[in-house]
């Protein structure tokens, strides 16, 4: 009979967070990179080398894959025969080892868990509590499963109720082009079926743990193996998704998941729950077992499984935007790929609403944003001899709201963040002859690179939401929506959809 220590649980649990802050799965990596070799779009193609270059600078550097670090989510499977020697219980103890990881000094992970979330909404600063989900199964040993969801993913979740009669493939076409490319793909869906609503949630979380392994289907189905039900809706969901051209980032391609995973469980016979989870770019969870012989041991993956990429900044056009006028901004056309050069102001969520309230009551901004650009960005604090630490996009469409007055009255000329925006946040840069650019969401560590200097303007009690001016040499972006109102995110997938339906189809 196994006793598992107090000590033992909660390091492991702390080992795990940060292991996973810094190395995908590597049947994630060879999936990408096989996607990354076949892809045909341009911009796609682009915003997956990022991605692994991305990867494989933080699993080199120990440092976060992405800004957003995301919550923590455990889950156990705790065998009945299994003793503890610990004074505190599971949720406590898991509550230790996430404190430990996200404080841990030599790699600061973001905290972005808020408490009282309907209210004050105040950060915990040490990213507690998790999400434990506890099963007790037969046997002596505890099975553990830590994952980091960043929340660009976790927003797009999807839950419907349909009828008995309704078509699950039906549904999961119709709304993945509605969740955006805030999700940052390429990645994963997965799913729930069955069951009841909250099952059928908690189905499609966990189905994200599994490895990999939609080429094995496909190598058993041209084999003519047979497949269970299961196996050929994952099959079918996989093309059919991909068909829809999103593509990386959303930027239209051959690739926009790179597996389809689904868990299902019995459920009533009036009812045919679906629930829908991605995950992003960022994929990240790790897996162990403890006997009572210690903490858990987490080797390295093998970085022989990470192509050498290296960006090529040759093909961008340098933009410097100190001196960069509305005359500029206007000649630059959508896919266009710049680098953005000099000193660029940040600002999400939190200052943006503090910076609209105080317009709307006439107050003086204590940052002037005439010709200046933006950045929807919450960075990891430094570490070492870090300027700042990683400091990948959020997901713009949040601001859109914000949008217009931002742009009329404040004279700001430009914004850079990552996936889509909305069609009133289009219509508003559009009217003030403005620009969204976008950035690769996952590529935090890479972009941190291009980021020399940084400096807080204002708000520093929001912390990681506060006003920065960065200093940036070579930043990579991509004009996403130009001075005339046209979105890459509507014209690229709508191309690539159109091109995927002539390419002859290879029966998976």
């Amino acid at each position: 009979m196994a006793t598992i220590r107090q000590e033992d649980f909660i390091q492991s649990i702390a080992d795990a967070f940060q292991y996973i802050s810094y190395y995908h799965p590597a049947d994630y990596i060879r999936a990408l990179a096989a996607a990354y070799e076949r892809e045909q779009s341009p911009a796609a193609r682009d915003a997956i080398a990022q991605i692994l270059i991305n990867s494989r600078m933080s699993a080199e550097g120990h440092r976060p894959i992405c800004q957003d670090t995301g919550i923590a989510v455990v889950f156990l499977k705790i065998g009945m025969d299994l003793r503890w020697d610990a004074t505190l219980n599971l949720q406590q103890m898991v509550d230790e080892g996430v404190r430990r990881a996200y404080g841990y000094p030599d790699n600061k992970l973001r905290a972005s868990v808020l408490l009282d979330p309907a209210g004050a909404r105040v950060n915990s600063r040490d990213n507690t509590p998790a999400v434990v989900h506890a099963e007790i199964v037969p046997g002596g040993g505890l099975d553990v499963i830590c994952a980091a969801k960043g929340g660009g993913s976790e927003n797009k979740s999807k839950f419907y109720a349909l009828n008995p009669s309704d078509s699950i493939v039906d549904w999961v076409l119709k709304t993945v082009p509605t969740m955006g490319a805030g999700w940052c793909p390429p990645g994963i869906l997965g799913l729930g079926i069955g069951g009841t609503p909250e099952k059928a949630m908690l189905m499609a979380k966990e189905s994200l743990m599994a490895p990999v392994d939609i080429h094995e289907l496909i190598a058993r189905n041209r084999k003519g193996e047979k497949l269970n039900r299961i196996e050929e809706l994952r099959l079918e969901l996989y093309d059919k998704v991909n068909a829809l051209g999103i593509g990386a980032q959303g930027l239209g391609g051959l690739t926009t998941v790179l597996d389809v995973k689904i868990l299902d469980y019995p459920t009533h016979a009036a009812s045919l729950p679906v629930a829908m989870i991605p995950n992003c770019a960022a994929t990240r969870h790790a897996h162990f077992h403890l006997d009572g012989a210690g903490p858990a041991r987490l080797d390295p993956p093998d970085l022989s499984d990470w192509p050498q990429l290296t960006y090529d900044a040759s093909k961008g056009k340098r933009v410097n935007l100190d001196t960069v006028t509305r005359a500029e901004v206007a000649a630059w056309q959508p896919g266009d790929v710049l680098l953005l050069n000099g000193k660029l102001l940040t600002g999400r969520d939190a200052a943006h609403k503090r910076i609209t309230d105080m317009l709307t009551k006439g107050e003086k901004l204590p940052v002037d944003f005439t010709n200046r650009f933006i950045y929807y960005v919450g960075p990891v604090d430094p570490v070492r001899d870090e300027v700042v630490g990683p400091a990948g996009p959020t997901t713009a469409t949040r601001m859109d709201k914000f949008t217009r007055q931002m742009l009329e009255q404040t004279g700001l000329l430009g914004m850079v963040g990552k996936a889509e925006r909305g069609p009133a946040a289009i219509e508003a840069i559009r009217d003030n002859r403005a620009v969204y650019l976008s950035a690769v969401g996952g590529a935090a560590y890479l972009v941190s690179k291009a980021i020399r200097a940084a400096r807080v303007l204002a708000f520093p009690e929001l912390g990681m939401e506060a006003i920065y001016e960065f200093e940036v040499k070579d930043m990579p972006v991509t004009v996403a929506v130009d001075a005339k109102g046209v979105s890459v995110h509507q014209t690229g997938p709508r191309e690539w959809q159109a091109r995927i339906g002539k390419i002859p189809v290879v029966p998976a």
